[in-house]
């Protein structure tokens, strides 16, 4: 366990500091025993791809945004918000990493560690993608489920009456504006 966290800390160091990563893409595998495994030869389709030949922080947000149908500056704006780019962030109220994930969302998006960059981005993403498609593309009412969960938009049948929340969703919505103009920028 000890030389897994270390070899995936490793991983995110490399990943943050735009460092070349690996040679080729790498695959992971949750055993039933609840061991992970990972390759390069995956040999059949139990293998999740849990790497590829991403080189920068920019590249995983771009290689994610293309899988899940996002634009990248909504993405880094929600990163913006969230943590600030910090990638060993973790809130008050236990979100971690980058996209602030908590544990039960993570478990759901088999989030494997919610500290490492691309597990983080890659979950993060995909439960964006999630909140789109619930709530019919609607970015506010996305965002809303984003921050306060999809329960408290479909109770409140729209954006929740949260000062947090409405705030959440103006500050995304500014720095997402400011990322489709620049698009390298972590400010």
């Amino acid at each position: 366990m000890a030389r897994m966290l270390t070899i995936l800390l490793l991983v995110s160091l490399l990943t943050l500091t735009g460092a070349s990563l690996v040679s080729g893409d790498i695959y992971r595998q949750v055993r039933p025993d609840g061991t992970i495994a990972f390759t390069d030869t995956p040999d059949d389709s139990s293998w999740q791809l849990y790497f590829s030949r991403l080189t920068s922080i920019y590249e995983v947000i771009d290689y994610f945004a293309d899988l899940y149908r996002l634009d990248p500056a909504l993405i880094k704006a929600v990163i913006k918000v969230e943590s600030d780019f910090e990638a060993e962030a973790v809130s008050h109220k236990g979100a971690m990493g980058m996209m602030q994930l908590i544990p039960g969302t993570a478990a759901d998006l088999d989030v494997v560690n919610p500290l490492d960059v691309v597990d983080n981005i890659r979950g993060g993403t995909r439960y964006l993608r999630q909140m789109l498609d619930l709530f019919d593309g609607d970015l506010d009412l996305a965002l809303a489920a984003y921050n306060a969960g999809p329960n408290a938009v479909r109770r409140h049948g729209g954006v929740p009456p949260y000062d947090e929340t409405r705030r959440y969703i103006k500050k995304v919505r500014h720095y997402l504006g400011i990322y489709k103009q620049k698009t390298d920028s972590t400010l």
